[in-house]
Order: structure tokens, then sequence, then C-alpha cells
């Protein structure tokens, strides 16, 4: 499938989609529109088992809101359309893995706090910020929501109202990224991570996923139900059983995904 915005790519267990909107990769209602529909393929693959979401060109993975697009999309809800798509990724039953090249800027960001795991290269220039409040508007996508949820209330605050730039070791030691990187290793650092997880049950990361998503969305007392119903539901699983046999006879499991 073309898409407009975006290209995707799938090889074996692993699917690659890079946002192609040169030259600073900006946020459109017809990239929202792309990952959506390239969700729905990977969703539907089978053997696709792990995903990353990267930027092309060696600027930075994206800017940001297109805000001359967004003024000439009049009519559609650009605002509500974004927040949908990246809620999916969020919730995505597969682990989503941001690879970002360079600087990740207002929506940019927000995608990639969108994603389950981020790493982060110390290219020249490559930084992460939410400056939507220069424009005298608001992180609109979920940044609000979820940069809270890993630095805390009184730092996302200082980012947020102040506009900070983050640097790449700042993100790190901040717990926004998982890890940094040259540039020339963001690739084979992302696949490496990539086939590492496509090798776990596929069923039991999905439970995982769902069980930290919906845990964190709720009371301590519901996320404790939440995974105990999850673990109930791996344990049906067949992957489960072969997990635990291959561990006995002291072999490397093969997950089906059943």
């Amino acid at each position: 499938m073309d898409f407009e915005t975006i290209v995707l790519k799938i090889e074996g267990p692993v699917a690659t989609i890079t946002l192609n909107r040169p030259p600073v990769n900006a946020v459109s209602y017809e990239m929202g529109t792309d990952l959506d529909d390239a969700l729905n393929i990977i969703d539907l693959d089978k053997n696709v088992r792990a995903v990353i979401l990267t930027g092309s060109g060696e600027k930075g993975f994206c800017a940001g809101m297109d805000v001359k697009a967004s003024i000439a999309s009049k009519g559609k809800n650009i605002g509500r359309h974004l927040n949908g798509v990246y809620n999916r990724l969020e919730f995505f039953n597969k682990p989503i893995i941001a690879a970002i090249n360079g600087f990740a800027l207002g929506g940019g960001l927000e995608m990639a706090l969108a994603c389950h795991l981020r790493i982060m290269t110390d290219a020249p220039g490559a930084y992460l910020a939410l400056p939507e409040i220069n424009l005298g508007i608001m992180p609109g996508w979920g940044g609000t929501v979820r940069m809270p949820r890993i630095v805390g209330k009184a730092k996302a605050l200082e980012l947020i109202l102040l506009a900070e730039k983050i640097s790449p070791q700042e993100a790190l030691r901040l717990g926004i990224v998982n890890s940094v990187c040259k540039p020339e290793e963001l690739s084979v650092r992302a696949n490496e991570l990539a086939l590492k997880l496509s090798k776990r049950a596929p069923l039991t990361v999905k439970w995982i996923l769902e069980s930290i998503n919906k845990g964190m969305a709720t009371t301590e007392w519901e996320s404790f139900d939440i995974a105990q119903n999850s673990s109930r539901e791996i344990g049906k699983t067949k992957d489960s059983q072969e997990g635990k046999k291959a561990f006995v006879e002291k072999r490397e499991p093969d997950f089906k995904g059943e």
C-alpha cells in the first residue's frame, strides 16, 4: 500500500514506519490517516511482532504540527483525529519503538511519548521539547497526560510552561527515553531491540501492554484485578505451556502466538 506521508516496510517480524514529510516530517491530518492505515496493516499481519517508528532525513524525527497545513484544513478536526491515532499507538497490541533521529518537538514528541519504548540519538541538534506555549497553545495530543506520568507533575509543568529544551542525556536521566546512542547506531539498535521483542510470546506481550496501560488509567486496587485477569488469560495460552516446557528441557521456546 502506498502512503502520502509515511513509508511502511515489513521485514520478517519487524515493521518499520518512517515519517516522510520533508524537510522536518511535520504532522498533518493526512499523516494521522496514514499512520492509522499502517497500524491496520500491521495489526492484521500475524507475522509482525514489533514495530519501529522513525523519521526520514537527517534533521530530526518530527517537528510537530504543520501549522500552515492545520490552518488550511478547515472543517477537519485535526486535534480529535491525531488524539485518536496517538492513543492507538499507546494501546497497540504489539510493542512500538520510537527511534528518534534528532529533534522531536511538540506533536512529534507527543507521538514518541505514545510509543512503548524510545531510543534517541545524541546527534548535534538533537533535543526534545513541548514548545506549544510559545504559539499561545498547549500540547493537545497527549503531552499533558503522558509527560507527567513519566517525569512527575512538577517537572512536567516546568518543561511545558517554560518550553524547556531537553538534551538526549537529560531525556535519559528523566526516563523520557530508554537509551541514547550515536546517530549511525540508531537503526541497528532499534532493529536489535525489535528482534529481541519479537522472540517473546506475542499474546503475553499483548496482555502485559494492556495490563500496564489499563492499570495506569484506574485505581491501584482495580489495576491489581486487571493484572490478575491478564495473568489468567496468559495461563490459558499454548505459548505459556511451551515456555515452561522449554525451560524444563533447557532449550529456547518456540512461541507461536497461540
